[in-house]
């Protein structure tokens, strides 16, 4: 049974995707990568999960554009503390939500805009595929 408490000594651990959404689901900000004309672009976004999605709101503009134009994008989430960080990373697709059910399921989990702007556009990443790592701070290892 995985305790997200790691026993291990490696410095890097590879966590399950179980743990992985825990902790972006204590995450609430995360970065958003999209491609559009072999161009990458990265956008803060604050998030919240929902039923295993990535739930965010948007304004009209470049990231809702990009993310409509190639709906395949990226998510990475990490914290860290003194001892130790993690990091996780959703692949998935990202859908502009339309229907009066799909806004209503959003209004549920109620996300706030963090910025005074009017952010009217709720998007979803549904994973495709979930990793996540736990790093163990320390010092680099003597050369041999």
């Amino acid at each position: 049974m995985e305790t997200g408490i790691s026993t291990r000594s490696e410095p890097v651990e590879i966590l399950s995707e179980r743990e992985s959404w825990a902790l972006l689901g204590s995450a609430s900000l995360g970065r958003l990568v999209t491609a559009v004309d072999d161009e990458a672009h990265v956008f803060p976004v604050n998030f919240v999960v929902q039923n295993r999605t990535i739930l965010f709101r948007t304004a009209a503009g470049t990231k809702l554009i990009s993310a409509a134009i190639n709906n395949h994008v990226v998510f990475e989430a990490d914290d860290h503390n003194a001892a130790e960080g993690w990091s996780v990373i959703v692949r998935g697709v990202a859908r502009t939500l339309r229907t009066d059910e799909e806004l209503d399921e959003a209004e549920r989990a109620q996300l706030l805009p963090w910025t005074a702007t009017a952010k009217t556009h709720y998007v979803r990443v549904s994973p495709v595929r979930v990793t996540g790592r736990r790093f163990r701070f320390g010092p680099e290892p003597a050369a041999r």
